[in-house]
C-alpha cells in the first residue's frame, strides 16, 4: 500500500510529511537530549556508596535535577538561546514538537485524499549545455514511475 500511495502521490516530497518526520525524529532527539542533561545534573541526596535514586522519592514537590546547570552546559553546547531556563516551557516544547509533527503528517495524508500531491519535479536540472544534473527528486521520479508501472 505504501509504495503504491509513493507512486501515485509523492509523499516523500509533500512538505506535511517532511514536519512530520522531523517531528518524530526530532521529539526522539530532544527527549533523548532531555534524559541526558537531567541525569548528568540529577541533585545527589545520598552518599557516594549508594545509587543516586535512593534519594528520590515519588512524586516529591523538590526539584530532583539543577535546571541552571542543564541550562548553562546545554547553553555553551550549543548555544544560549537554544537552551530553555524555565521548566515548563520546556516539557510543553518536548511534548507539543512530536504532537504538531504528527499532526501535519496526518494532514498532508488528508490532502491526499483531494489529489493535491507532493512536489512534482518532472523537469530536470540541466546544465548550460542541457547535460542533465541528476538530483534526488530524478531518482525518486524514476523510482514513482517504476512503482507505478509495475501496480
Amino acid at each position: 500500500f505504501m509504495i503504491v500511495f509513493q507512486a501515485e502521490h509523492n509523499i516523500l516530497m509533500h512538505p506535511f510529511h517532511m514536519a512530520g518526520v522531523a517531528g518524530v525524529f526530532g521529539g526522539s532527539l530532544f527527549s533523548a537530549m532531555h534524559g541526558s542533561l537531567v541525569t548528568s545534573s540529577l541533585i545527589r541526596e545520598t552518599s557516594e556508596s549508594e545509587s543516586v535514586n535512593y534519594g528520590y522519592k515519588f512524586g516529591q514537590e523538590e526539584e530532583t535535577y539543577n535546571i541552571v546547570a542543564a541550562h548553562g552546559y546545554f547553553g555553551r553546547l550549543i548555544f544560549q538561546y537554544a537552551s530553555f531556563n524555565n521548566s515548563r516551557a520546556l516539557h510543553f516544547f518536548l511534548a507539543a514538537w512530536p504532537v504538531v509533527g504528527i499532526w501535519l503528517t496526518s494532514l498532508g495524508i488528508s490532502t491526499m485524499a483531494f489529489n493535491l500531491n507532493g512536489f512534482n519535479f518532472n523537469q530536470s536540472v540541466v546544465d548550460s549545455e542541457g547535460r542533465v544534473i541528476n538530483t534526488w527528486a530524478d531518482i525518486i521520479n524514476r523510482a514513482d514511475l517504476g512503482m507505478e508501472v509495475m501496480h
